[in-house]
């Protein structure tokens, strides 16, 4: 009952102010207020305004509420937790295992002599241009990081 007083003095006060914009010959801005001061007394003639009231005051459904409350948050954690790479312990692991076998012999399947000649200008800067790139792509990386640091990401 509240609920549908409240609505129909809305409607009635949107109206009035409706009416004083077309007073002014602001007629565009005057059926707009109008349109929206209808909303709440249609609500209440649909029947909206009594379901929406029944719903807002029975604590079974706060309590309702409150669970899917638990359950986003609960979704929006693992969610963060994956983000910042702490995954299961099989992909820990994995992980490590690539890491040390890449550490070890990072080269093995490379021939360890030579063909026996002295190694010319050009044999040697496709040596090194891969570690200037991977040295410059790993500063890239420590500014990002710093970066994302910063900004508790």
């Amino acid at each position: 009952m509240l609920a549908e007083t409240i609505c129909s003095a809305a409607s009635a006060a949107g109206l009035g102010i409706a009416a004083v914009t077309a007073y002014r010959k602001r007629f565009l801005a005057a059926a707009r207020i109008a349109a929206y001061s209808l909303v709440p007394i249609g609500l209440v003639l649909t029947g909206v305004v009594d379901w929406i009231a029944g719903i807002a005051f029975r604590p079974s459904v706060w309590i309702g509420f409150g669970l899917l409350a638990v359950a986003w948050l609960l979704f929006m954690t693992t969610r963060a937790i994956e983000r910042r790479g702490v995954g299961t312990r099989k992909e820990r692991k994995a992980a490590a295992r690539a890491a040390q076998s890449e550490a070890i012999a990072p080269a093995a399947s490379a021939p360890s002599l030579g063909s026996g000649l002295p190694a010319t200008r050009t044999q040697a800067r496709p040596k090194a241009k891969p570690q200037q790139q991977s040295a410059s792509s790993g500063e890239d990386f420590s500014d990002i990081e710093a970066i994302l640091k910063k900004h508790g990401i």
